[in-house]
């Protein structure tokens, strides 16, 4: 069984990705770009799901420099390969780490589904150069599990009803639901310097709703068959999106940062 329940291959994941960057690339470029990331620079983008990301990396580090982006599947990303930007199939708790170092090695929403995290932010570690940065991104389901937390209806209690479910199926895959928090302490303890952190989470965005009713589509075998859900539950939250007037809320994406000593 895949463990990772939001898998790349099925047909909503390019709905996700397009939502997740809208939503979540601001945030990212803004923390990668105050630390530097510029021309010359050469990149690590782990789990590298969909394209916006690794072209971002590739835009700014330009013709001298280079972006590793890579996944277990790189059916999104592949496409985008050329000039600073190689796609390469690969697993970070299985294959060996590439044989170069770099500047800045990025992971969002990756670590929190893996079953051995500390293993992964290990290799992570290591392929970092002197003076290099690590920065990881990841949810906090825990910290915020509502979707609708202005709950004061039967669409947002439905919301909240799925939301839930989903989270217990993710669970039930490994991962691990409080993680997000976890990340300042954990790159302290591998020795890296000048570690800071923030949270970020979107209220109300259209595209908010596109990424919750992508999730639903993607999961609804999965609720279904464990008896989280009904077909008429899904249906009527999927028409409840499509109405538009649902204030949805995600779960808090935490950014940390630190840096390999030089």
């Amino acid at each position: 069984m895949n463990r990772y329940l939001l898998d790349n291959r099925r047909p909503e994941a390019g709905e996700r990705f397009a939502a997740l960057a809208e939503l979540f690339d601001p945030w990212t470029f803004r923390h990668l770009d105050d630390l530097g990331l510029g021309e010359g620079w050469r990149c690590w983008e782990v789990g590298a799901g969909g394209v916006s990301v690794p072209l971002g990396l590739a835009e700014r580090v330009g013709t001298g420099g280079r972006v590793l982006a890579t996944d277990i599947d790189v059916s999104w990303a592949g496409p985008a390969a050329g000039g600073a930007l190689e796609v390469r199939r690969h697993d970070v708790l299985r294959d060996p780490p590439p044989a170069e170092t770099f500047d800045l090695v990025h992971a969002r929403l990756v670590l929190v589904h893996l079953k051995d995290r500390a293993a992964a932010m290990r290799v992570m570690v290591d392929a970092l150069r002197p003076g290099g940065w690590l920065v990881i991104e990841d949810a906090d389901p825990a910290l915020q599990p509502l979707a609708c937390p202005d709950e004061r209806g039967p669409a947002e209690a439905l919301a909240n009803r799925l939301r839930t479910r989903i989270r217990t199926l993710m669970a039930e895959r490994g991962a691990d639901l409080a993680y997000g928090r976890t990340l300042p302490r954990l790159l302290r303890e591998s020795d890296l310097t000048d570690v800071r952190a923030e949270a970020y989470f979107p209220v109300a965005a259209r595209a908010c709703a596109v990424l919750e009713a992508a999730t639903v589509r993607h999961v609804r075998d999965q609720l279904l068959a464990a008896d989280l859900a009904t077909s008429e539950e899904i249906g009527t939250h999927l028409a409840n999106l499509v109405r538009g007037d649902l204030d949805l809320m995600l779960a808090p994406m935490i950014t940390a940062w630190g840096r390999k000593p030089a």
